[in-house]
C-alpha cells in the first residue's frame, strides 16, 4: 500500500499550509485538493489490492466509481462487508462533500475523514 499511503501523506502536506481560524480552514481550495488526493489514496489502495491479491492487470482496473463498487463487491465484500460500507462513506465524504462540493472545512472533521481513509487503506492492505 506504499502508493496509497504516499497519496494520503500528500493530502496531509497540502493541509499544512492552509490558514486556520477557530478550527476552520479559511481557504477552501487547498482543502478540496486535499480531499481529492485522499480519495485517490483510497482508490489507489483498492488498485494495489486488486493487482497484488487478485492478479488483475492494470488494464483491467476499475475506471469508474461503479466499477470500483463492483470490484469491491466481487473481491473484497465477500470477505468483509464492512469495507463496502466504509468505501461508500469515504466516497460521499472525501469525493462528494469534501472535494466536489467543498462542504467540509472544520479542521476536526477533515482530520477525522483523513484518519478514516487511512484506516480503510490499512484494512484493505
Amino acid at each position: 500500500m506504499r502508493e496509497a499511503i504516499r497519496y494520503l501523506n500528500n493530502a496531509k502536506e497540502i493541509l499544512k499550509s492552509v490558514p486556520i481560524e477557530d478550527n476552520t480552514y479559511t481557504d477552501i481550495k487547498p482543502v478540496r485538493e486535499a480531499f481529492s488526493t485522499a480519495y485517490l489514496a483510497v482508490l489507489e489502495a483498492i488498485n494495489e489490492y486488486l493487482i497484488t491479491k487478485k492478479a488483475i492487470t492494470k488494464k483491467e482496473l476499475p475506471k469508474s466509481v461503479e466499477a470500483y463498487r463492483d470490484a469491491l463487491k466481487k473481491h473484497v465484500a465477500v470477505h468483509n462487508g464492512k469495507l463496502m460500507r466504509e468505501f461508500e462513506k469515504l466516497y460521499d465524504a472525501l469525493h462528494i462533500a469534501g472535494y466536489y462540493r467543498g462542504l467540509i472545512y472544520d479542521t476536526r472533521a477533515v482530520k477525522d475523514y483523513l484518519r478514516a481513509a487511512k484506516d480503510f487503506i490499512e484494512k484493505i492492505g
